[in-house]
């Protein structure tokens, strides 16, 4: 592999064991990782893009000048340090200006994160949340796709962006779950817009609005003044079974196999997240179901 390919999967973070060998091999090798450090300091909010690029333009034509009578060998490696200068400066650059700050939970696990302006966010298992710091003051917005219950700050618009729909925030606290087919926002106080299909509903405390496989579904008034999970438990009221074994999965790390069940069937129960074999009574017994385990793998089907 040749030095400049070498050189651009570098900045990349893109080398195999084997290319990272031949990379460690080239002899500007030290003054390039020396380079990559010193610019990890880089403040990015003093960083002029425009000024860096034409000073950076300016020394390759000023070691084009005084290279020009010698051959076209002498100044490749003094252009390829400059070119590397500038691409390492914009990529740190981009990447401390643009790139969002994710959260993630696994399987059993839920976690708190404090937001730029004090809002709070609780996200459940196997969710993730992003959101962009640098531009916060000017739009609050986040990236869901999962489960969270929001306590928002007073302030200015607080959107939550998922895959099923836009949730616009005129209250302060509200649950927002989004998965593959299903997705449902309560809200439990103050006033939620949420936007699907171009459609926005407005939501007041105790509301919900819910679809499942692209139906809306009409639900009864909350009564609960914060979700269930927040305190371990999983509630479901005329829900697919489906539902309700995809969220098991996803608080208990286990998988299911169905055999004879029909997974659209209603359910209505509910199961805690701290006693799997109590939890596993709880979604068989009202159906009457049997079930076998091994490790996590569990088998249910209908006796």
């Amino acid at each position: 592999m040749n030095r400049e390919t070498l050189i651009s999967k570098w900045l990349d973070n893109n080398l195999n064991n084997q290319e990272l060998e031949a990379f460690k091999k080239l002899e500007d090798y030290d003054e390039l990782v020396r380079l990559n450090n010193s610019l990890k300091a880089f403040k990015v909010e003093n960083y002029n893009t425009q000024k860096e690029l034409q000073g950076v333009l300016s020394v390759i034509k000023n070691t084009k000048a005084i290279n020009a009578k010698k051959q076209t060998t002498n100044w490749v490696k003094p252009f390829m340090r400059i070119a590397a200068i500038l691409a390492i400066s914009f990529s740190l650059y981009y990447y401390t200006t643009t790139l969002d700050t994710t959260i993630s939970t696994e399987f059993a696990q839920k976690t708190t994160i404090e937001l730029p302006d004090a809002s709070s966010v609780l996200l459940n298992a196997k969710s993730t949340l992003a959101f962009n710091k640098k531009d916060w003051k000017q739009e609050r917005e986040v990236e869901l796709n999962g489960e969270a219950f929001f306590k928002v700050a007073k302030g200015s618009s607080f959107k939550v962006n998922t895959k099923s729909g836009t949730v616009t925030v005129y209250g302060t606290q509200f649950n927002v779950k989004q998965r593959d087919y299903y997705f449902e926002v309560i809200c439990y106080e103050g006033l939620v817009g949420v936007t699907h299909n171009s459609h926005e509903t407005k939501l007041k405390p105790g509301d919900s609005f819910l679809i499942i496989d692209g139906k809306i579904i009409a639900k009864e008034k909350e009564n609960r003044s914060t979700p269930s999970w927040l305190n371990n438990e999983s509630q479901f009221k005329s829900m697919p079974y489906k539902t309700v074994i995809a969220e098991f999965e996803r608080q208990y790390n286990v998988d299911f196999t169905l055999l004879n069940i029909d997974s659209s069937q209603l359910f209505t129960g509910s199961f805690a997240h701290d006693n799997l074999e109590l939890a596993l009574k709880n979604i068989t017994l009202p159906l009457q179901l049997s079930y076998s385990r091994e490790h996590n793998s569990i088998i249910l089907k209908r006796e």
